[in-house]
């Protein structure tokens, strides 16, 4: 097993990093040749998913969050806290923190238009972000 520990800096609600070749990177340290990659975004207010990182399709999963998890409804999170981020958690485990995806022939097998992104969904601040990258499986014989 080949673990590694990635940071990002985020600006806010709404950002979508395309961070594919950063795990790819990390895939070919492992030297893994079939297995697959756990990638894994600590926080409750990001996440971690594929799409076609793409500036309409982005537009549009943003568009998307925003009506699952509108910025007007009543959070019973905002009442406690008063930090104002129900929405984020909402949204945050709507999508997940984590994935995983196979390793084939040492590399991630993603499709043509499908790459590793991480989500910033709070609305707060920007954030440090830290992703475990966790690679698993046999190396080639």
């Amino acid at each position: 097993m080949f673990q590694k520990k990635l940071k990002f800096s985020t600006v806010g609600e709404g950002q979508v990093i395309n961070i594919s070749d950063q795990v790819s990177r990390v895939v070919s340290e492992s030297k893994v040749w079939t297995g697959f990659a756990n990638i894994f975004v600590t926080g409750s207010t990001a996440a971690i998913t594929t799409i076609e990182y793409e500036e309409g399709v982005i537009r549009d999963f943003i568009r998307a969050l925003s009506m699952l998890a509108p910025d007007t409804a009543d959070y019973a999170h905002n009442s406690r806290w008063g930090d104002g981020n129900g929405r984020s958690h909402v949204k945050s485990s709507c999508i997940g923190t984590s994935i995983t995806v196979p390793v084939v022939e040492g590399q991630l097998a993603c499709g043509t238009w499908q790459q590793v992104v991480l989500v910033e969904l709070d609305v707060n601040a920007p954030r440090e972000r830290t992703v475990i990258i966790t690679v698993e499986g046999d190396q080639k014989s």
